[in-house]
């Protein structure tokens, strides 16, 4: 009697742990579904908080699976899980139930984080002295032509001078937008190969007389920091100091454009500088 008790508990005890199993598979489905269907998912895709040392482990990661970078760096956002069998466990998940999601996302990554090459504002070879400082400043307040969120990254100038600064292309690309804009002065849109859209605003001058189709190379000299913008008049200067405006765009799956905060990209893009020969 006492055995059959036994199995009977064991049996029991299975069962349990089955139906516990089998209820957190079905709420980590439900949580899936509702996350990639969700506005969340949007926020996470444009926020792209991951650490450039993480982004590093990804691309090591990657080499000896199925999974790709970006595959990684998606878990992560989800999750914020760091070790390589949590993300994949997430990611067995992922393709299992929402196949075309992901790997529609996993494009949107790519057209992010594919083509960068260069940070946009080079070393100085000859003076030491000239360094460029930025911050997270993703959607801080700003109310020139009304009240908006910043969409981008403001790299600073350590001198205030227009004109002064190299930027050059983080990526290959085409030109897409070039000339004068009423908040973003003199700017330039790259469009890179896997679709992300490169924004370099508040130039002080271009490097040439740049048109829309022209093929761009990665490290190419685009113009000058400048302090441009922020007046109806073209050629308007002198409102704020001297920086560049980054900005980061893709297609949200829908025709629409899709801001992407690139403080994230430039951090991991600071130890990928050039050197030019300015003082």
């Amino acid at each position: 009697m006492k055995k059959q008790v036994c199995i009977w508990l064991l049996i029991l005890t299975a069962m349990v742990c089955l139906i516990t199993v089998l209820t957190g598979h079905i709420r980590q489905i439900a949580k899936i579904t509702h996350l990639l269907a969700g506005e969340d998912t949007r926020e996470l895709l444009r926020q792209q908080q991951v650490p450039s040392e993480q982004f590093e482990d990804f691309c090591a990661f990657e080499k000896d699976t199925n999974y790709t970078r970006y595959d990684y760096l998606l878990s992560y956002l989800f999750t914020e899980k760091q070790e390589k069998s949590q993300l994949e466990d997430y990611l067995n998940l992922l393709y299992e139930y929402q196949p075309e999601r992901i790997r529609a996302l996993e494009q949107a990554e790519q057209a992010i984080w594919e083509d960068l090459r260069y940070f946009p504002v080079p070393l100085s070879a000859r003076d030491s002295s000239l360094t460029t400082s930025f911050e997270n400043s993703w959607m801080f307040d700003r109310n020139f032509g009304g009240n908006r969120g910043h969409e981008g990254t403001d790299i600073m100038a350590s001198l205030n001078l227009r004109g002064h600064y190299p930027v050059i292309s983080m990526t290959d690309g085409v030109v897409e937008k070039i000339g004068w804009l009423k908040l973003g002065g003199y700017r330039i849109g790259i469009r890179s190969p896997h679709g992300g859209y490169f924004y370099y605003a508040h130039l002080h001058d271009y490097a040439r007389d740049f048109q829309e189709g022209d093929e761009i190379k990665a490290g190419e000299l685009l113009g000058f920091m400048g302090d441009s913008g922020y007046g109806e008049e073209e050629g308007t200067v002198g409102k704020f100091a001297v920086h560049l405006h980054m900005g980061i765009y893709i297609d949200d799956g829908t025709g629409k454009e899709l801001s992407i905060n690139p403080y994230w990209v430039l951090k991991w893009l600071e130890d990928k500088r050039l050197n030019y020969q300015f003082s």
